[in-house]
C-alpha cells in the first residue's frame, strides 16, 4: 500500500512537470547520482534474486531514459573530481556494477558499448583467478531450484538437518549449515566446489551444465583486461569480498585486490566499494592509509561537495523500482523525497580523525 502511495505521488509529480524543474535546477546540478547495480541475469537469476538481478531489458530501459532525457552520464573518476571541484553538467549521473561477475561481462557490458556509456565495476579478484562458482551463492541458486522440496539428510553431502526447501528461510538454512561447516574446517575453495558439486548431483541438477553456462561466475583475466579497456574503469571491491575488522587482514584484502586488477589492466585502482554497502568507522584511516581516493556505500542519496569521498551514497537500482521511481531519482526529486537510511553510523569522532573536511584528488 505504501508503494503504491508513492507510485501515485511521484506520477502526479512527474505529470506536473516537477521532475523536469528539479532536473534543471542548480541544486540538481551542484549533485551527483552514483547509481549501483548488482546483478545482470544471464538466465534467470533475477527470479531467484529479484533484490540483487535485473533481466537485460530492464537494464536498456533505464539506459534509454538516461540517453533520452539528456542526463550526462560521466566516468566515476571524472564526476568526483568535478563533483568537489564545483562544475558538474547538468543531471550527472555515474554508474557503478558491484563484484564484476560474468553475468556484467555477458549481459550488462554489451549494453554499456550499444549506448556508448562509461561505467565503473568494483571488482572482487579471488573467483577471477579460479574460475568456479561463488560457493554459497551457487548452493543458494540450486536449492531455489528446487525449491517446493523437503529433503531428508543424504551422505553425500554435509548437511545434517532435514532440508525444506519450500521457503526462503529454509533454504537459507541449510546454505547456512554449509557455510559454517566450511569456515570450521578451514575447507579450501577446491573442497567446497566439490562440496557443490555433491550437491548438485544430490539434486539432480545438471552440474557441469551449470559450470558451462558459468551461472555465478566472476569474469576471467581476461574478461576483465578487455572491459578495461573499453570505457569500464576497473576499482577495488577487495580481494575475498569481506572488511575484516582487524586491520593487517582488512588492508591485505585492499593490497591483493589492488595488485591483481593492475597485473590485469595495468592500471592502478584507487576507488573503492564496501562490499555489501557495510563500512565501519575505523575502516576510513585504513583506506587513507592504502591510499584509496573514494569510497562508495549502498546508503540511498545524491552526493553533494560536502559528501565525505569515503562515505559516497548511492543509489542501489533494482528491477522492483519501476522507471517513474528511478527517474525520480535521476532528477533529484526521489532524494528530496526517500527515506534515507545507513548501513553503519560513523561516529563524528571517527571523522573527526579523518580531518573531517577531505579534498578529493582523482587518481593518476
Amino acid at each position: 500500500m505504501v508503494r503504491y502511495f508513492r507510485r501515485a505521488t511521484l506520477a502526479g509529480l512527474e505529470s506536473a512537470g516537477t521532475f523536469e524543474r528539479a532536473r534543471k535546477s542548480r541544486w540538481r546540478q551542484e549533485r551527483l547520482l552514483i547509481v549501483c547495480y548488482h546483478g545482470i541475469s544471464t538466465e534467470d537469476e533475477h527470479e531467484w534474486r529479484p533484490r540483487l538481478y535485473m533481466r537485460p531489458e530492464c537494464l536498456a530501459q533505464r539506459f534509454e531514459l538516461l540517453c533520452g532525457r539528456g542526463y550526462s552520464v560521466l566516468p566515476l573518476v571524472e564526476a568526483l573530481e568535478r563533483l568537489y571541484r564545483g562544475d558538474l553538467p547538468p543531471g550527472s549521473v555515474a554508474l557503478t556494477f558491484d563484484d564484476g561477475g560474468y553475468d556484467f561481462y555477458k549481459s550488462a557490458y554489451p549494453l554499456l558499448r550499444h549506448y556508448r556509456l562509461p561505467a565503473t565495476v568494483y571488482q572482487t579478484t579471488y573467483y577471477a583467478d579460479h574460475q568456479v562458482p561463488v560457493f554459497n551463492l551457487i548452493c543458494s541458486y540450486m536449492l531455489w531450484q528446487r525449491r517446493g522440496s523437503v529433503l531428508q539428510p543424504d551422505s553425500r553431502i554435509p548437511v545434517r538437518q532435514v532440508m525444506d526447501l519450500r521457503t526462503e528461510e529454509g533454504r537459507q538454512s541449510v546454505v547456512s549449515e554449509l557455510m559454517m561447516l566450511a569456515g570450521k574446517e578451514n575447507l579450501s575453495g577446491r573442497d567446497k566446489h566439490e562440496i557443490a558439486g555433491r550437491l548438485a548431483e544430490f539434486l539432480e541438477i545438471d552440474w557441469q551444465g551449470l559450470l558451462r553456462k558459468r551461472i555465478l561466475h566472476i569474469m576471467s583475466p581476461r574478461e576483465i583486461a578487455e572491459v578495461s579497456a573499453h570505457e569500464v574503469s576497473v576499482q577495488l571491491h577487495t580481494h575475498r569480498h569481506r572488511t575484516p575488522l582487524n586491520e593487517e587482514l582488512f588492508r591485505n584484502e585492499i593490497c591483493e585486490n589492488r595488485r591483481r586488477i593492475q597485473e590485469i589492466t595495468g592500471s592502478v585502482p584507487a576507488h573503492f566499494c564496501y562490499p555489501l554497502g557495510n563500512y565501519e568507522g575505523q575502516f576510513l584511516p585504513w583506506l587513507r592509509q592504502e591510499g584509496v581516493f573514494s569510497a562508495v556505500t549502498c546508503d540511498p542519496a545524491l552526493a553533494a561537495s560536502t559528501s565525505h569521498p569515503l562515505l559516497l551514497p548511492r543509489l542501489v537500482s533494482t528491477a522492483a523500482q519501476s522507471l517513474p521511481e528511478f527517474e525520480a531519482w535521476l532528477s533529484g526529486v526521489g532524494h528530496i523525497f526517500s527515506r534515507r537510511t545507513k548501513r553503519r553510523r560513523i561516529s563524528q569522532e571517527a571523522l573527526d580523525y579523518q580531518g573531517g573536511q577531505l579534498g578529493f584528488r582523482g587518481a593518476q
